[in-house]
């Protein structure tokens, strides 16, 4: 079952989990694919006879090892081409990802393979989110959603996530960057260096810090 469809699946079930542990429903799946639901349960039915994620009728999702490997396998080739176009042709972090949905699913595994290693074979894309290695192995370290973060937390900003590309763009205006030390004022403040960067709404179920 090698195709684009069949990846889009794992790896929209894979990226659910990154960030937090409650897995994937086969609703929430629907949801993010802008599928029909009957057509996700028929789908989830052909992952699971493939050995691909274990399901349960009206259950939550999990990827298998094997399917684990594959999604991990495709999100590489996801994060690294937004890594490439942002160092190598001067796209903002907000421009890339429909880019790499495209490019992802069409080149090369010689040309991945250049990209790495023209790139010091990066951890992390634009994004904050890992890079799986040419094995699938991947870096995390303890997080917290900013939501869940106690006043005068102090950490660094691990992710923001790239699903609404106007709040990337608001956040960024801000002052805000993957990478940098914050501390935590308010459910919508953080002191970076001597500045208090007050942030978009929408951006505390959206920023990372390191717990």
């Amino acid at each position: 079952m090698a195709s684009p469809a069949v990846d889009d699946y794992l790896k929209t079930i894979y990226h659910h989990t990154e960030w937090q542990t409650e897995r994937i429903t086969p609703s929430h799946l629907a949801s993010e694919l802008g599928l029909a639901p009957s057509s996700v349960t028929e789908m989830v039915q052909k992952l699971a006879a493939q050995g691909l994620v274990t399901h349960r009728p009206y259950g939550p999702i999990a990827l298998t090892e094997a399917g684990e490997l594959r999604a991990a396998a495709i999100i590489r080739r996801h994060r690294l081409i937004e890594t490439w176009l942002v160092r190598e042709f001067g796209y903002a972090w907000d421009e890339v990802h429909d880019e790499a949905e495209v490019l992802e699913h069409s080149i090369s595994d010689r040309l991945l393979e250049g990209i790495d290693e023209r790139l010091g074979r990066p951890r992390f894309d634009p994004h904050g989110d890992a890079i799986p290695d040419a094995a699938g192995h991947v870096e995390r370290v303890p997080f917290m959603l900013l939501a869940a973060a106690p006043t005068g937390h102090t950490g660094r900003v691990l992710r923001v996530s790239d699903r609404d590309p106007e709040l990337l763009r608001a956040v960024e205006a801000a002052g805000v960057a993957v990478g940098a030390d914050a501390t935590v004022t308010d459910a919508a403040t953080l002191r970076i260096g001597d500045v208090d960067v007050v942030l978009p709404a929408a951006a505390s179920e959206a920023v990372w810090l390191s717990a």
